[in-house]
């Protein structure tokens, strides 16, 4: 499916927009609603389009272990790889991985390989091939640290805090995409500043910043007063949030300093975990704090942490 261009929008739909705009409202929906490319909207405005499924013909790579990650090191990204960093942490020889670099921009997620894995072509994906003859796909960063946790013996999910956790992995699902796709989009990655979207999701992270500090101020983690998958799967957006480290300006603009400190204390605290240090800059191909684009041994971290630290 081939974008329209401007000059191809219904002239009907746009002269009905037209009519029924005013000064205080000048965009009004047209009845039917098309889908046209504005390239300099922002980087990624080429990347989504209104239909799913392949555009190239390219298979996976698969390395050495039985378990593939395929991935990119944003913090959807980092929550699986800083769990399979903390389980070989914990002397768990079987969950060492490869993570193959998924190249967004080079529409890496959009290939067949990439696509049978995750039809929903949104890093991360996994492949288990501990079972050759029926390897198991897992796509969702949620579902992969739950499938990674009972693959490997329940670990980070005490029994007796079971639901808590899953209470707030679940949260995290379902509120994170105001704050990357909502706050973080509109904030750093429009082409241009609006007030309306801004204001919608700033008050929306600022609510689950507080939600969450009023939690961390009663216990040292999220789900319990123990380190969890709850705080694996939501330190890489609040964590990273409250220390500056996702969007440029943010942490000033959400006044994270003043009004947040038992998400910073928590935040801080995760942040000098080995495992998570380790698992942040798997599949990372940008900055200057450690990059490792693919990861097929536990020694290709050797000289990178080291000069991160």
């Amino acid at each position: 499916m081939s974008p329209p261009s401007k000059q191809d929008i219904d002239e009907t739909s746009e002269s009905a927009a037209a009519t029924n705009a005013t000064e205080d409202s000048p965009y009004m929906p047209p009845k039917v609603w098309q889908w046209i490319v504005d390239e300099n909207s922002n980087k990624f405005a080429t990347l989504n389009r209104p239909t799913a499924g392949p555009r190239s013909e390219k298979d996976l790579p698969v390395g050495k272990h039985a378990l593939q990650l395929y991935s990119l090191a944003t913090p959807n990204g980092q929550k699986v790889t800083i769990l399979l960093e903390e389980l070989l942490e914990l002397g768990i020889q079987e969950a060492d991985y490869d993570a193959w670099l998924v190249d967004i921009m080079n529409q890496d997620q959009f290939t067949t390989g990439f696509c049978k894995v995750n039809p929903n072509s949104k890093i991360p994906a996994l492949m288990d091939y501990t079972d050759k003859e029926k390897p198991v796909r897992v796509f969702e960063s949620g579902a992969m640290l739950l499938y990674l946790s009972e693959k490997f013996g329940g670990a980070f999910v005490p029994p007796e805090h079971r639901q808590q956790v899953l209470n707030w992995i679940f949260w995290q699902m379902g509120a994170a995409p105001y704050l990357g796709g909502g706050f973080g989009h509109f904030f750093a990655y429009a082409k241009e500043k609006q007030q309306y979207p801004i204001d919608r999701f700033t008050m929306e992270a600022k609510r689950q910043l507080d939600l969450l500090n009023n939690v961390l101020k009663d216990q040292a983690y999220v789900a319990c007063g123990e380190y969890t998958l709850a705080d694996i799967a939501i330190w890489p957006w609040y964590g990273r949030l409250v220390l500056g480290y996702l969007y440029e300006g943010s942490k000033e603009f959400l006044n994270v300093d003043e009004e947040y400190p038992h998400v910073i204390r928590w935040a801080k605290e995760i942040a000098t975990r080995k495992a998570v240090q380790r698992g942040i800059i798997v599949n990372k191909s940008w900055g200057t704090d450690g990059q490792l684009p693919n990861r097929h041994d536990a020694s290709d971290f050797d000289g990178i942490i080291d000069a991160k630290l």
